[in-house]
């Protein structure tokens, strides 16, 4: 019996990679990484008076931002930016 993914085979999505082909990702550098909710939902909080208002899960992604050098010493977190979704 084959197994697929929990949406089933058909669903599966197929995504071109960006990556470039030749660049080793393990080695030390800068990284930039977005990510965005389903849908682009506001999950995380709204923007008020031009600034971003976190709810209780934007506070949570905050909060855990925060712990990733404790959690994983070797990496050193830069600059970083709550969005509502």
């Amino acid at each position: 019996m084959k197994r697929g993914n929990m949406r089933g085979d058909s669903d599966r999505r197929r995504r071109r990679s960006i990556r470039l082909p030749e660049y080793d990702y393990s080695r030390i550098g800068f990284y930039s990484v977005t990510i965005c909710t389903q849908n682009r939902e506001c999950l995380f909080g709204e923007i008020g008076d031009g600034i971003m208002q976190a709810n209780a899960a934007g506070q949570m992604i905050l909060k855990w931002w925060r712990q990733l050098p404790v959690k994983f010493p070797s990496i050193a977190p830069d600059e970083f930016g709550l969005m509502p979704n």
